[in-house]
C-alpha cells in the first residue's frame, strides 16, 4: 500500500513540476503530461508500472471529456451536422485508409498488415483535439465543427474495426465478417436508442429532483454517476465508452442544467485527462526512437502531408472554405488514442509484427505531442500558403463564431429583485442574462422566454457561460456578504475591469466591498430610509423637484447623511454589527478638555477615522463644521465613527491620550 501511495505521490509531484515548467517556457501542458509518462514508465525511470487498472482509470478522462463535449451539442445541432459527421467523416476514413493502404502495399507489406496500419493512421485523437479546442475557444468555429464532426464518425468507425480485425486474423469468410458487423451495428443502434430514451425522459426528471435538494455534493455525484452509467452501458454492448458518454451529454445538453453539469465535471475531467496523457507517454520507448529516428521523422512527414492533403481536398469537395478545410486538416493529422487499443489487438492476433507495433506507437505519441504546436501555428501556416491575408482579424471573426452575449448586464440571482431589474432593462433594450440556482424558478423563467442560466454563480465556468468578460455590468442581487465575496473574487479573475453593483442590507460592509473592487453598493436600509423621507417630505408640502435633488445628492455622496445614527442600547444586543456600522455619539467639552482652544484640523481626527458631524454652541447648531472651526468650552460635539474608534477619540479630546 505504501509503495502504491509513493508511486502516486511521485507521479503527481512530477506532473506538477513539469506542467509548471512547461507553462513557464510557453509549452502546452499536454507535452508535460507526456514527459511525465515518459519518465515514470518502464522505458524511463520506471517507478510506475503499466497496469490495466491505470489505463482504465485514465480512459475515464476521455469519458468525461466526451461527456462535456456532448453538453455542447444538442440533437438538433448534431442533425444539422449530419453532412459533416456521416458525409465528410465517412469519406475521410475511407479515402485516407485507401491512400495509406496503397502506399504500404507498394512497400511490400501484406494485405492484412497494410489494411490494419492504414485504418490506424486514418484515425485521429479525440482527446488531444477536443482538449485543445476547448482551451483555445475554437469549438464553435467552423473549423472546430469540421474537426469534431469527423472525430465523431471516427469514434463510431472504431467499433467495426474492433470486430473486423480479430475476424480477419481467424478466417477470410466474408459472410461471417458481414454477419458480425451487422450484429454489432444493430447492438449499437439499440444502445443509442436506449440512451436517447433515458436521456429524453428519465434524466431531466432525475436532475430536477436533485436540483431541488439544493446540495452541491448530490448534484456532482449524480453527474458522475450519469456519465459513468452511459459509458458503462455502451462498454457492456461492446461499444466505445466515450461514445456513450457523448450521447448522455448530448441528451442533457438540451436541459437547463447544461452549464452547471459542465462546471461540475470539469475538475474530474482535467485531472483524469492528465492521467490519460501520462499513460500515453509511458508507452514510448525513447531508446527505440533514437535508434530509428530518421524513419520516424520520414513517417511523420508523410502522414502530415497526406492526411492534411486528403482532408483538405475532401472538405473543399463538400463546399467548405479553403482556410477552414486546411485548419481542420491540421487538427486531425495525428494518430488517435484508439490506435493504441487497435495496435494491441492487431499484435495479439499477429496482424502486426512487434517492430511495426513499436514503430506505430512511437509515431502516435510523437504526433500527439506535435499537434499543439501545429494548431497554434495554423494562422501563420495559412498566411505562408497565401490563404489567409490578415491572421489577426480574418482568422478570429468567422461567420459561425458568434458570441451569445455582448455588452450586456449579468444578473446574479433571479428572485424578486433580479426580476424587477430585468423588467426595467427590457423596455430600454438593454440585453441581460441571469444566473439562478433555483431549478423551479429557472424553469418558469425560461418558459416565459427569460434568458436565465441554471448554476451556482460562484463558479467561474458558470460566469463564463454568462459572458461576464464581455458584460458592461454585473449585478449581485443577494445580500449574503460572504457569498458575495466569493462571487466578486471569481468575477475579478475573469473580468478585472467589469463594473459590479452589489445589493446589501446595510452599509456595514461598504468599505470591505469597495476594497474588493465593487463599483457601487446599494444598502437596502438606507435606500428604504430615502424612500420614506421622500414620501414624508412630499406629504409635508416640499416640492417634488427639491426632494429629487436632495435624494440624488445623498446618492452621489454615497449616503453620507445616512451613515451615522444614535445607537442607544444596540451595542449590547448587536455587538458584532456594532463594530461594523458607524454611529453618532454626543459629548460635551468641559473647560479643562485637551481639545479646547484647538481647531478641528489640529486634532487630526481623520487619521483616527472619526469625524465631527455637527457642533452645538449655546443655542446655535453648526452642521458639518469646517476644519478651521475652533472648539470652545461647553461645545457639544456630535461624533461619527465606529464605536471603539469613537471611544478612543473621546478620551483623546478630553485628556489628549489615545
Amino acid at each position: 500500500m505504501q509503495s502504491v501511495l509513493a508511486q502516486i505521490f511521485g507521479l503527481l509531484l512530477a506532473a506538477v513540476v513539469l506542467v509548471w515548467l512547461f507553462k513557464r517556457i510557453g509549452l502546452p501542458p499536454i507535452l508535460a503530461y507526456l514527459a511525465t509518462g515518459l519518465l515514470a514508465g518502464s522505458h524511463g525511470i520506471g517507478w510506475m508500472a503499466q497496469s490495466h487498472e491505470i489505463h482504465f482509470v485514465a480512459e475515464l478522462g476521455i469519458v468525461f471529456l466526451l461527456f462535456s463535449l456532448g453538453l455542447e451539442f444538442s440533437v438538433g445541432r448534431l442533425m444539422a451536422m449530419r453532412n459533416i459527421v456521416f458525409g465528410l467523416g465517412t469519406l475521410q476514413v475511407i479515402v485516407t485508409s485507401i491512400v495509406f493502404m496503397l502506399i504500404l502495399l507498394l512497400m511490400d507489406l501484406s494485405l492484412l498488415s497494410s489494411f490494419t496500419i492504414a485504418t490506424l493512421m486514418a484515425l485521429s485523437s479525440t482527446a488531444v483535439v477536443v482538449k485543445l479546442l476547448k482551451e483555445t475557444g475554437e469549438l464553435k468555429q467552423r473549423r472546430g465543427q469540421l474537426a469534431i464532426g469527423m472525430l465523431l464518425f471516427q469514434d463510431i468507425a472504431v467499433v467495426p474495426l474492433l470486430i473486423t480485425l480479430p475476424l480477419l486474423a481467424q478466417s477470410s469468410d466474408t459472410e461471417g465478417i458481414a454477419w458480425a458487423l451487422t450484429f454489432a451495428l444493430t447492438k449499437g443502434a439499440f444502445v443509442c436508442l436506449l440512451l436517447w430514451m433515458i436521456g429524453k425522459w428519465v434524466l431531466p426528471k432525475v436532475f430536477s429532483e436533485v436540483a431541488l435538494m439544493r446540495t452541491d455534493e448530490l448534484f456532482v455525484l449524480t453527474t458522475l454517476v450519469v456519465a459513468l452509467f452511459a459509458a458503462g452501458l455502451t462498454y457492456l454492448f461492446g461499444l466505445s465508452m466515450a461514445l456513450g458518454a457523448f450521447l448522455a451529454g448530448m441528451m442533457l445538453g438540451e436541459s437547463q442544467y447544461r452549464h452547471q453539469l459542465e462546471a461540475d465535471i470539469r475538475p474530474f475531467r482535467d485531472i483524469l485527462m492528465g492521467l490519460f496523457f501520462v499513460t500515453v507517454g509511458m508507452q514510448l520507448d525513447i531508446l527505440y526512437v533514437f535508434g530509428v529516428w530518421y524513419w520516424i521523422v520520414a513517417a511523420l512527414a508523410l502522414m502530415l502531408v497526406l492526411k492534411i492533403g486528403v482532408i483538405t481536398f475532401l472538405a473543399q469537395l463538400m463546399g467548405e472554405r479553403k482556410q477552414d478545410a486546411i485548419a481542420a486538416a491540421i487538427m486531425l493529422w495525428q494518430m488517435g488514442e484508439f490506435g493504441f487499443v487497435l495496435i494491441a489487438l492487431a499484435t495479439k492476433h499477429q496482424l502486426l509484427a512487434l517492430d511495426h507495433a513499436s514503430f506505430l506507437i512511437a509515431i502516435a505519441v510523437m504526433s500527439m505531442g506535435l499537434t499543439p504546436y501545429l494548431i497554434e501555428s495554423t494562422p501563420w501556416l495559412l498566411k505562408q500558403l497565401g490563404v489567409l491575408k490578415n491572421p489577426n482579424g480574418e482568422w478570429q471573426q468567422q461567420p459561425n463564431s458568434s458570441t451569445l452575449y455582448q455588452n450586456h448586464v449579468v444578473i446574479c440571482g433571479f428572485s424578486r429583485v433580479g426580476q424587477t431589474i430585468a423588467r426595467f432593462l427590457k423596455p430600454e433594450a438593454i440585453e441581460y442574462v441571469a444566473v439562478e440556482s433555483n431549478p423551479i424558478l429557472v424553469q418558469e423563467a425560461k418558459a416565459a422566454g427569460e434568458p436565465v442560466i441554471f448554476g451556482h454563480v460562484k463558479q467561474k465556468d458558470i460566469l463564463k457561460s454568462a459572458g461576464v468578460e464581455r458584460a458592461r455590468l454585473v449585478i449581485i442581487t443577494f445580500t449574503d456578504f460572504e457569498h458575495a465575496q466569493i462571487v466578486i473574487d471569481a468575477i475579478k479573475q475573469i473580468a478585472p475591469d467589469v463594473k459590479i453593483l452589489v445589493r446589501m442590507r446595510d452599509d456595514s460592509h461598504l468599505e470591505a466591498l469597495k476594497e474588493l473592487g465593487v463599483t457601487e453598493v446599494v444598502p437596502e436600509t438606507l435606500e428604504a430610509s430615502l424612500m420614506l423621507v421622500s414620501h414624508v417630505l412630499s406629504m409635508s408640502g416640499v416640492p417634488m423637484s427639491r426632494i429629487v435633488r436632495r435624494v440624488s445628492k445623498e446618492r452621489r455622496n454615497r449616503y453620507q447623511f445616512l451613515h451615522g445614527f444614535f445607537a442607544g442600547d444596540q451595542f449590547d444586543s448587536e455587538e458584532n454589527n456594532a463594530e461594523r456600522l458607524e454611529y453618532l455619539h454626543v459629548m460635551a467639552l468641559p473647560e479643562n478638555a485637551f481639545a479646547v482652544a484647538k481647531n478641528i484640523n489640529e486634532l487630526n481626527l481623520e487619521k483616527r477615522k472619526v469625524s465631527v458631524r455637527a457642533l452645538r454652541r449655546k443655542d446655535r447648531e453648526i452642521d458639518s463644521p469646517s476644519l478651521h472651526t475652533v472648539l470652545l468650552a461647553g461645545d457639544i460635539l456630535v461624533l461619527q465613527g465606529k464605536p471603539r474608534r469613537v471611544e478612543r477619540v473621546e478620551c483623546y479630546l478630553l485628556d489628549g491620550t489615545d
